[in-house]
């Protein structure tokens, strides 16, 4: 996927975050680290690792901070964190992403607790990146591994 869709997917999120005020004051960034087994991270999108440097994944790049990054050099996993993609019968949406469960204090509440504004441009993002045939592949493959997370 060329980067300029990636691009375009950030800049689609633009500033744009959870919660009008920085979420990651709530969980202390936990999204954006490794836990205690060196587990954890975000994927980078198809052409995103020359953007940044990524560490292997088996399924795609994964790439880990402290927390501190510049937010205008995230990756776009971090952009839309803690949404998701998700296939439906009428295109591509978003939904929560089963993994936040566990580090994200706002997944309790669903895609209703978070900032409208948010959640319309994750799901333009997502949309943009299905648009293109490798980026939609992408989608479907991050949409089945997330599937196979259990609820808890």
């Amino acid at each position: 996927m060329h980067t300029d869709i990636i691009f375009e997917a950030r800049a689609l999120v633009g500033d744009k975050t959870p919660l009008k005020s920085d979420c990651g004051a709530l969980c202390g960034a936990a999204c954006c680290q490794a836990d205690e087994d060196g587990q954890g991270g975000m994927y980078l999108f198809p052409g995103e690792e020359a953007l940044l440097p990524g560490v292997g994944g088996d399924f795609a790049p994964i790439y880990t901070c402290d927390g501190t990054c510049e937010r205008e050099n995230r990756p776009l996993a971090c952009r839309i964190f803690p949404l998701t993609p998700v296939k439906t019968e009428t295109g591509w949406g978003v939904k929560m992403d089963r993994r936040a469960r566990a580090m994200c204090p706002l997944a309790r509440f669903g895609t209703r607790g978070l900032d409208p504004e948010f959640v319309r441009a994750v799901r333009r993002a997502v949309r943009r990146i299905a648009a293109d045939p490798e980026g939609e592949a992408f989608l479907e493959k991050w949409a089945a591994l997330e599937a196979q997370y259990a609820l808890f």
